[in-house]
């Protein structure tokens, strides 16, 4: 007996492949048309040939105000001249017109610094121009300078200016000049989404995606490519449904679900990193060293120095108050010293009413501004306050634990 397919089922499934095949093709255009169409919209050299990026390490680098250390990871700059001012120099000789963009790779740059670009040319050779970078999450933004009439010619020679109040050290790893070919450009983008995201304390709800600061976030471009793709496809099968079969809410699912994977992939990969690491730094440590690798290890180090010079934790326990101008090193040092009877505020940077001090309890600041004590009259302030009888118990490295007297 011979068996004939029927007709209407092999119908259905050759309009079923066609359409997917539609899905995958529509999907893989839309990708090629957003990237091509950021490319010309960012990209400013050549896209065919053109020079290579110029890069310029930190033993390149020429402080000429402020103090610097010269380091395993960069040029640290640690404090700056009578004025406020750091500035980092180095010469330079290439054509303004191939180089728009400028990019300092800088970390650890404290919000409301004010940030310069100075540089001269070999039209004014006696004249400095000069400017102004932006600060996002800590970094100095690139800063493109094909716009500038002033960016012309040979570039003889680049600074960069930072004058402000500064709470630690910035680091300076290096400066590159860009061409901004599109092989560049997205040479940049892709590193920016597979930059290593380290976990930190938003980690448990949110994660970016890569690089803190991105020209192109890749949940953006996903979105949009969906987006489009749908569109085109709505379209095609509304009036093209020879090539792509009718509508299938399926293949828009299909192609949310795709993006998905993408940005999922890039998860799991960067948390296979990120166990790497972990095992790096707690593999085969005790308790002890465990807690001193993790990141509040120079917290929990001092705190086992405040324990050791505390009365035991027996009723009646000592009173002791915690606080920091971080809401972390409170909540965590509170955390470190239980079972003590430890008081701090979990929301607000506040300082104990000298009214709810007495006698035999203990403050420990850590890492607090505005706590001022008098070793020779023993007596200990805050906040502009009136003074209170202390006896300064332990010190270190800007962290005190007195006990009310």
């Amino acid at each position: 007996m011979t068996l004939v397919e029927s007709p209407a089922p092999a119908a259905a499934s050759r309009t079923l492949r066609r359409t997917t095949i539609a899905g995958i093709l529509i999907f893989c255009i839309a990708v090629a048309v957003c990237l091509i169409g950021y490319l010309a919209l960012t990209a400013r050299g050549a896209w065919f040939g053109g020079p290579s990026a110029l890069h310029w390490s930190a033993t390149e680098l020429k402080v000429t105000r402020g103090t610097a250390r010269l380091g395993a990871d960069g040029l640290l700059l640690l404090a700056p001249d009578a004025t406020g001012t750091f500035v980092v120099s180095f010469n330079t000789s290439f054509r303004s017109t191939a180089y728009p963009v400028i990019a300092w790779d800088a970390i650890n740059v404290p919000e409301g610094i004010e940030v310069g670009l100075l540089w001269n040319n070999d039209y004014k050779r006696a004249r400095m121009f000069t400017r102004p970078l932006a600060i996002e999450a800590g970094r100095i933004a690139p800063v493109d300078l094909s716009g500038d009439r002033d960016w012309i010619g040979t570039i003889g020679g680049l600074a960069i200016a930072l004058r402000g109040s500064f709470t630690g050290p910035v680091l300076l790893r290096g400066v590159t000049a860009k061409p901004m070919t599109p092989g560049e450009v997205l040479s940049d983008r892709f590193a920016e989404w597979l930059t290593f995201e380290p976990w930190n304390g938003a980690s448990i709800s949110t994660v970016v995606g890569g690089a803190n600061a991105q020209e192109l976030p890749l949940p953006a471009l996903l979105a949009t490519i969906v987006l489009l793709a749908a569109l085109a496809y709505a379209a095609l099968a509304r009036w093209a449904p020879i090539t792509v079969g009718t509508f299938r809410p399926a293949v828009v699912a299909a192609m949310f679900l795709a993006a998905w994977l993408i940005l999922d992939v890039r998860w799991q990969w960067n948390l296979l990193r990120q166990v790497g690491v972990t095992y790096a730094q707690y593999a085969g440590k005790s308790w002890r060293e465990r807690h001193l690798a993790a990141e509040d290890g120079p917290l929990f180090a001092f705190i086992e120095e405040a324990r050791a010079k505390l009365p035991p934790a027996v009723e009646p326990a000592p009173r002791v108050f915690v606080v920091a101008d971080a809401h972390y090193f409170r909540d965590r040092g509170a955390y470190h010293l239980y079972p003590y009877n430890v008081y701090f505020d979990p929301w607000r940077n506040t300082m104990p009413p000298i009214s709810a001090l007495r006698p035999g309890d203990y403050l420990i600041a850590y890492r607090r501004n505005d706590v001022a004590y008098d070793p020779a009259r023993g007596r200990l302030r805050w906040e502009g306050g009136e003074p209170v009888a202390a006896e300064l118990v332990l010190a270190d490295a800007g962290s005190a634990m007195f006990r009310i007297r």
